[in-house]
């Protein structure tokens, strides 16, 4: 199962994604078959990818290949586009989450 923590952090009146944790494998099929841990690993690699490449913002990543695990997180509060791809990665992972069930933990904490 792929476990997905969401962490919000809220300044004032403003509330926003300050990073996500992934581990774990789906299970859905084996592997180079998983659908969902391809769908879930396209759009995380992509979220961190395009954070990187077309903002200013600082942040830590880890990613652990054999376990699945990715831990990212932003060191200040993000840039307006910076918010955008981590609400667009949100949306992705909510969509396969409602999709395939069994397979994905959606979790949100505040920090």
């Amino acid at each position: 199962m792929v476990n997905v923590t969401f962490f919000k952090k809220k300044e004032g009146s403003t509330e926003y994604i300050s990073g996500f944790h992934f581990s774990g494998h789906a299970g859905f099929a084996e592997s180079g078959k998983d659908i969902v841990c391809a769908g879930v690993s396209a759009l995380v690699l992509n979220a961190i990818n395009s954070i990187e490449a077309f903002t200013e913002d600082r942040f830590t990543c880890e990613v652990e290949e054999k376990s699945g695990d990715v831990s990212f997180s932003l060191v200040e509060a993000p840039s307006t586009e910076a918010n955008l791809l981590l609400e667009s990665l949100l949306l992705g992972i909510t969509g396969i989450s409602e999709t395939y069930q069994q397979y994905i933990t959606l979790d949100f904490r505040e920090v």
